[in-house]
């Protein structure tokens, strides 16, 4: 819940978002640090400092009360600020489920880290859009290659395909740079920042 995302279908990204008001600034308790000493630091080594960076600016904004700890009444906040105001508390109550406990900064990256851990990788993903190149080529026909994301196996909407092919590296032919494409899967769209 905390990221929608698939290996092949781009999700809510939330670090990208910014915060949209104010808050009371917090002191973090000893028994809440207590309680936030979990989860690993190797967790740090999935993602690059920018990544980190990014994760840290977005636990801020969802840490409303900034004590360390992200709570129902944070997501609550957050949410209503991204202009959902009827969440669910059963749906938050999952979503903090998923951290196993309190949930700290490490934990929250743990969380992100388990998510895009699904994503195959980039050496699997080239081999798939090789069997679209016979002549290895390095390119995929934009045509071609919507046509079957919007009719075979885990079939995408059309606006999925659009917010795809916005940080699809495209030529003047329409053609798909797909080792490009693959970069950005595994890695990310560095033009995000």
């Amino acid at each position: 819940m905390w990221l929608h995302t698939t290996s092949s279908k781009p999700g809510f990204d939330l670090t990208s978002r910014r915060c949209a008001a104010s808050r009371k600034a917090g002191t973090r308790s000893k028994a809440a640090a207590k309680r936030a000493q979990r989860g690993s630091s190797n967790v740090f080594s999935m993602f690059e400092q920018s990544q980190i960076q990014e994760f840290k600016e977005a636990f801020s904004c969802i840490d409303q009360n900034r004590d360390g700890i992200i709570t129902k009444s944070d997501l609550k906040e957050t949410y209503s600020q991204l202009g959902k105001l009827n969440m669910k508390d059963e749906e938050l109550d999952e979503m903090l489920k998923e951290g196993k406990g309190p949930i700290n900064f490490t934990v929250f990256l743990a969380l992100f880290g388990e998510k895009l851990n699904g994503t195959d990788p980039e050496e699997s993903i080239l081999n798939a859009f090789k069997l679209f190149d016979p002549d290895g080529t390095g390119h995929v026909n934009k045509d071609e290659f919507k046509q079957l994301l919007l009719t075979q196996a885990d079939k995408f909407t059309p606006e999925e395909v659009e917010q795809m092919f916005a940080v699809t590296p495209i030529d003047v032919a329409g053609n798909i740079d797909y080792k490009s494409l693959c970069y950005i899967i595994t890695h990310g769209d560095e033009k995000e920042d």
